[in-house]
């Protein structure tokens, strides 16, 4: 199936590029309001799964034993920028599981918010494990080991090491909760090694975006799972600066809607969202890993299928509508989606 164009950037008045995307919005039953493209292929989430990831800490009471407060929360389903904040956060997690950064295995990489990397490079730094975007998700991941181990009397420190690996027990929860939630036939899935080097498993839109759903609304969750998803997207809502960062839509849209909206991105075009209020689960997947095209398509589906007042259309039309400037600050153009997903949104 050769999924349709839901994006258009303009340029003048002139289509410049179009990016092909597919779509799938589904309620907690499975049943779809809207679907646009192949959504039975198997997709690589990636980090836009990061909160279903996350459900083990809450619902396994991790997060209870070592104290977790809200940010800390957020910050174990956040892709953040790296901000001095967000590694402060990822390494206070740690540290209330009496480990450092050191037992992170997600690599390090430079922020995504250019100050961030500039204040590094003036201190003559550079950096480490905590400043990776996943490194909330991680240090998760570490607290979840280190009740296991604690439970079970083994040292926290080596029963933690390798927790990035599929068999791994830490990861066999993480895996086990993902299927619970989207449905999915996990052991049979694709699967393949994430940025983050963690196993990442090929799940079609259709299950991505019903996970979504059961996220938003507890239906089809057990009452462990149920309970952890609520207290994710409120520790969300509460600290939304935690879940991206400065600048970044996330945080933004979120900063906006507050609990009405939960939406999560994810590498190479991937988007995932629930829409508490109306049940609904979203997953968008963009055939050439455009970010900026998965926002529009986001930002479209929160404009068509979330109640607005005036303040939220304002909001949002600048988001589905972004303009496009030059080095000279001049508005040359502007991204759109096309009448395709208008159409398929408004059915």
């Amino acid at each position: 199936m050769t999924n349709p164009p839901l994006v258009q950037l303009l340029r003048g008045a002139a289509v410049e590029s179009r990016h092909a995307d597919s779509l799938a919005v589904v309620d907690a039953d499975g049943a779809l309001l809207a679907s646009l493209g192949d959504i039975e292929r198997p997709v690589f989430p990636r980090s836009a799964v990061k909160a279903l990831q996350a459900l083990p800490l809450v619902a396994g009471g991790a997060a209870d034993a070592f104290g977790l407060r809200d940010e800390e929360l957020a910050l174990a389903c956040a892709s953040h920028g790296g901000e001095d904040g967000h590694v402060a956060t990822a390494r206070a997690m740690l540290a209330k599981a009496s480990l450092d950064e050191s037992a992170l295995e997600c690599g390090a990489h430079w922020p995504y918010l250019d100050t961030a990397v500039h204040a590094l490079a003036r201190a003559g730094r550079t950096p480490g494990p905590a400043h990776n975007n996943c490194s909330g998700k991680h240090a998760g991941f570490v607290c979840v080991g280190c009740l296991m181990a604690r439970d079970t009397g083994r040292d926290p420190q080596a029963f933690v090491r390798g927790y990035v690996r599929h068999e791994h027990p830490v990861m066999r929860e993480v895996a086990a909760a993902l299927a619970a939630v989207t449905g999915a036939d996990i052991e049979r899935a694709p699967r393949g090694i994430d940025g983050c080097s963690i196993p990442t498993y090929g799940i079609a839109l259709r299950a991505m975006a019903l996970g979504f759903a059961r996220f938003g609304s507890g239906h089809g969750l057990s009452a462990a799972h149920a309970g952890a998803a609520r207290r994710l997207r409120g520790a969300v809502a509460t600290s939304p600066w935690h879940a991206a960062g400065t600048g970044r839509f996330d945080t933004r849209v979120m900063q906006h809607f507050g609990d009405r909206v939960f939406c999560k991105v994810g590498a190479e075009g991937v988007y995932g969202a629930a829409l508490p209020a109306r049940g609904l689960g979203v997953a968008i997947k963009i055939d050439d890993g455009a970010a900026r095209a998965a926002e529009v398509v986001m930002a479209a589906v929160v404009e068509a299928l979330v109640a607005l007042d005036d303040r939220d259309t304002a909001f949002v039309h600048g988001l589905v509508e972004p303009p496009l400037r030059n080095w000279n600050g001049i508005e040359v153009g502007r991204l759109e989606p096309t009448q395709i997903l208008r159409d398929a949104l408004r059915r």
